[in-house]
């Protein structure tokens, strides 16, 4: 315990890390890997909801990014989007897809492209639906500053850049 106060210090999963020289990163890793758990079951709950049950969060995600501006999107613009390194993880989940009837393939030149379906395009509306009536709809009502939202979202992008510059650098240790 600290002392003055009657402070436990930063809420954290691994003291030993909030020990060095900014405690408030181990704070924030721990609500990044809550909330991210968080938002994984209800992505994957919400889809099920939506009539598309049996879904993982990234499944759900290339979905939405299939759907997103009714533009054909590359495998390779896919896992960019989302920063995964596996491009295995994009065409499993596509192929997954396909074979439920949410997205169709194409190409453009030699690069393999997916188009959300009409069925696809249904079930992202009906997700939409759920999510407002069960997500926004609560949000709403805590009255949380908008801009302050967005702001977060700038800053957890910049911050995926510190990971990624990070990553480059333990790989060459």
């Amino acid at each position: 315990m600290k002392s003055g106060k009657h402070s436990i210090g930063p809420v954290v999963s691994a003291s030993h890390l909030a020990e060095g020289a900014m405690p408030a990163l181990s704070e924030m890793e721990f609500a990044l890997t809550v909330a991210g758990n968080a938002f994984q079951r209800w992505i994957i709950r919400c889809m099920a909801a939506a009539g598309a049950p049996g879904l993982q969060s990234t499944d759900v995600l290339i979905l939405h990014a299939a759907n997103h501006r009714s533009r054909e999107k590359t495998l390779a613009d896919i896992a960019v989007m989302f920063n995964i390194e596996d491009t295995h993880i994009v065409t499993y989940a596509v192929k997954k897809l396909q074979l439920l009837g949410l997205v169709e393939s194409g190409r453009r030149g030699k690069e393999k492209t997916i188009r959300v379906t009409d069925e696809g395009e249904r079930i992202c509306r009906r997700y939409h639906e759920v999510r407002e009536a069960l997500l926004v709809s609560g949000m709403k009502s805590l009255a949380i500053d908008e801009e302050a939202v967005s702001q977060f979202a700038g800053l957890m992008r910049l911050l995926s850049g510190q990971y990624d510059q990070a990553a480059r650098g333990a790989v060459s240790l």
